[in-house]
């Protein structure tokens, strides 16, 4: 999973339209990239359709060389509580065994720290943790194992 990038406040758009910002652009070059070479591109990103997922969605489809039929727009994934989130999760193919999603927090931070065995304060902009479970159908997933947490800090 991974939280949007940094999101700019300085345009008079809707909060769904809000771009990404000269950091975010940034911090999202530099996580894909690295992303891309330690870890195997997933079989599927599904991103919230907000501008700002998408754009760092969008970074990562093209860090690891992703067709556009492996990634899809999901509008539940604009969501703040999580449960919305859980929803897409436990509907998620069950024949693909690694799945990227890209939303927001508060909702990112909660799912990381309620699924995965790591607890963070706070999931950072740009933010990506990797959890493994031990289970045959997304819907069955409760905890699983923190195996990758890289945030844009780490990386400068």
């Amino acid at each position: 999973m991974c939280r949007h990038a940094k999101s700019s406040w300085e345009h008079d758009v809707i909060d769904h339209q809000r771009p990404l910002k000269g950091r975010g652009k940034r911090d999202g070059v530099l996580m894909s990239n690295h992303i891309g070479q330690i870890c195997d591109a997933p079989e599927l990103i599904v991103s919230s359709e907000a501008v700002r997922a998408l754009v760092t969605a969008t970074y990562f489809k093209e860090a690891w060389q992703m067709p556009d039929e492996k990634f899809i727009r999901n509008n539940n994934l604009y969501d703040f509580s999580g449960q919305e989130v859980m929803k897409v999760v436990a509907q998620l193919d069950d024949s693909k065994d690694c799945i990227m999603i890209v939303g927001h927090n508060h909702a990112f931070t909660s799912i990381a720290n309620m699924l995965g065995n790591k607890y963070f304060d706070n999931l950072p902009t740009c933010g990506f943790v990797a959890i493994e479970f031990d289970v045959d159908k997304w819907k069955d997933i409760t905890n699983g194992k923190t195996v990758k947490q890289i945030f844009p800090r780490d990386l400068k």
